[in-house]
């Protein structure tokens, strides 16, 4: 479907539907960005716990 097509069949709905295609629109958006920022505040948090993560005691949890 054509970004268009998408749009034509938005612009038939009645008000209330549209709210409702907007309200996921901006659910979608947002969802997006929270998985972004979780990636990255994971990768920024590799270099605290790589002492915790490489150590002799933990070593036999590579395995799994």
């Amino acid at each position: 479907m054509q970004p268009q097509e998408l749009f034509e069949k938005i612009q038939n709905l009645p008000p209330e539907k549209i709210a409702v295609v907007e309200d996921f629109v901006d659910f979608l958006r947002h969802r997006d960005d929270d998985m972004h920022l979780t990636a990255v505040a994971a990768k920024l948090s590799e270099k605290s716990f790589q002492k915790a993560w490489d150590n002799p005691d933990d070593a036999e949890y590579d395995n799994l």
